[in-house]
């Protein structure tokens, strides 16, 4: 390894990178919490202890204690109760966003990497333009003129992290369509559609899955960071975000009503973000 290597690899990632961070005991249990993350968006009635919505003025404020293992919030609700139901909408906003932002970021990068040369100048100064912008700004852009709510909060971050992938996706193809046996198969007379499909499309997933596992957690930021600004999921639903800002008036007296949400989406983003590391080191192995 050469010294300029080494000092772009630290120590952690070069590790990561000859054991494989995912066959590490760590690696083997950032799926497993997943899943269980997964079990819990499915079925949060198996593990909720009361019901979400159910107010007790009387019982507001309590602490962390066996009749509330996460403690209450001002209306008395439980806060373990709202947190595993809560997992649902933050989750799926942020898998709809991812969707939506690998879905329609392909499509650009695809064009534009296959169109030709206007094409690809005229997409690509789009999508500088966008990066321009930081995600979330971007989002609330959106948000601004398509309104508050869950299914808009998705629309939203999707759109703002169309660039990205937009950006990977042309690269991608481009490497693609210059490498020698796709220029056989066009001497061959082979049509480019084809070549698309067979050459193209398998040589983009592998790069465009990592970076989709990484932006999975910067979209479940992004979700939460809307809903504390009151643009998402409209009351009484609970996600994680909306639950961080009903805590935020309380630090002092309730911290567990935001600390609660917030180290959940702490350990999922932490989670998703280090599966797409991992996946992106064995990539380069």
């Amino acid at each position: 390894m050469s010294t300029a290597t080494a000092l772009l690899d630290p120590p952690a990632s070069a590790a990561a990178r000859r054991g494989g961070l995912l066959r590490s005991p760590v690696g083997v249990a950032l799926p497993l919490l997943l899943v269980v993350v997964a079990v819990v968006l499915a079925f949060p009635g198996l593990f909720a202890t009361h019901a979400p919505e159910a107010t007790d003025v009387a019982a507001a404020l309590q602490p962390p204690g066996s009749a509330h293992w996460f403690g209450t919030d001002q209306l008395g609700r439980d806060v373990w109760s709202r947190l595993v139901h809560g997992t649902r909408l933050s989750v799926l906003i942020a898998v709809g966003a991812t969707v939506i932002g690998v879905g329609g970021g392909a499509l650009l990068g695809l064009v534009a990497g296959c169109g030709g040369r206007r094409v690809d100048f005229v997409l690509m100064r789009v999508v500088d333009v966008l990066l321009g912008f930081p995600e979330l700004l971007l989002a609330l852009l959106v948000v601004a003129l398509l309104g508050g709510g869950t299914v808009n909060v998705a629309i939203a971050i999707g759109i703002a992290g169309v660039p990205n992938y937009a950006r990977l996706v042309r690269g991608q193809a481009r490497l693609v369509l210059r490498s020698e046996f796709v220029e056989a198969a066009r001497v061959l007379g082979v049509p480019a559609w084809r070549s698309v499909l067979r050459h193209v499309l398998p040589n983009v997933g592998g790069p465009l899955v990592v970076l989709a596992s990484i932006g999975l957690g910067s979209a479940i930021i992004s979700g939460s960071g809307l809903s504390v600004l009151g643009l998402g999921p409209v009351p009484p639903e609970a996600d994680w975000g909306s639950m961080v800002a009903d805590g935020k008036d309380f630090l002092q007296t309730a911290w567990w009503i935001s600390i609660a949400p917030g180290l959940a989406i702490s350990v999922v983003v932490v989670c998703t973000t280090l599966i797409g590391r991992g996946l992106q080191l064995r990539a380069v192995r």
